[in-house]
């Protein structure tokens, strides 16, 4: 699905290049000023910016998300993986709230975080565990990293794109919530079941937060409706996240 939508977009927008064509009209992006477009939220993540991006994307969930859904089941690694997505958008309009974002890196991280989930639960039945999660936590730390200087280091009159790394940060906490709550635990234990209350708490109450937020914070939206075409054409090009 990604990519049939990359190559339509390529071919109405022009060739493909490693960080472009960015689809900026596109009724899916997420763009602050269409927040009552709730589909947004959701279905920006079969936008990227770029070849580059999609096949990053794409490989990281082959690699992290084809072993997990091998053990606990499409449905469930599913659920983690829109979580992470939602979640993604929904942290970014609460913390950095100007930014566009295409991609589904949020749902990339919330499978990463899901396999510290996994380790979480069933810790006594894998092999490797500690080498797993070391193994996540080197990619994820480079990965952030790079994104905290992306978003902060490119100027605005570049055109180059900036990484929302709050989106991915906030689709980590929504992985390891949600991976909490739904993946499959071979050996409960009473600790566990405190945890899933525990997890089931953080998420709702930061996913209702948001859409409270969300709802009751209009001031960006009016300060952006009050703008030229041409200035809000400069902040789709330079302020989105993927």
């Amino acid at each position: 699905m990604l990519l049939g939508f990359f190559v339509y977009h390529s071919l109405t927008l022009g060739p493909a290049d490693p960080a472009g064509p960015v689809p900026i009209d596109s009724m899916f992006i997420y763009r602050p000023d269409k927040r009552q477009e709730v589909w947004r939220f959701l279905f920006y993540m079969v936008l990227h910016a770029g070849w580059f991006h999609l096949g990053f994307n794409l490989i990281i969930q082959l690699l992290v998300g084809l072993p997990l859904e091998m053990v606990h089941g499409s449905t469930r690694i599913g659920c983690v993986y829109l979580a992470g997505v939602l979640a993604g958008s929904l942290g970014t309009s609460v913390f950095d709230p100007e930014v566009y974002l295409v991609g589904a890196s949020g749902g990339v991280y919330a499978l990463l975080a899901a396999h510290l989930a996994n380790v979480m639960l069933n810790y006594r039945n894998m092999q490797y565990g500690i080498l797993r999660l070391l193994a996540i936590f080197l990619f994820a730390s480079c990965d952030v990293g790079f994104a905290i200087y992306s978003r902060y280091s490119v100027e605005p009159a570049s055109g180059a794109p900036s990484v929302s790394y709050v989106a991915h940060l906030t689709g980590a906490l929504a992985g390891l919530t949600i991976g909490l709550l739904v993946l499959k635990n071979f050996e409960q234990k009473l600790h566990e079941q405190l945890l899933w209350w525990v997890a089931l708490g953080v998420y709702a109450a930061c996913t209702i937060f948001a859409i409270v937020f969300n709802l009751l914070n209009t001031v960006t939206v009016q300060r952006l409706e009050e703008e030229s075409e041409e200035v809000f054409k400069q902040h789709l090009f330079t302020n989105f996240g993927f």
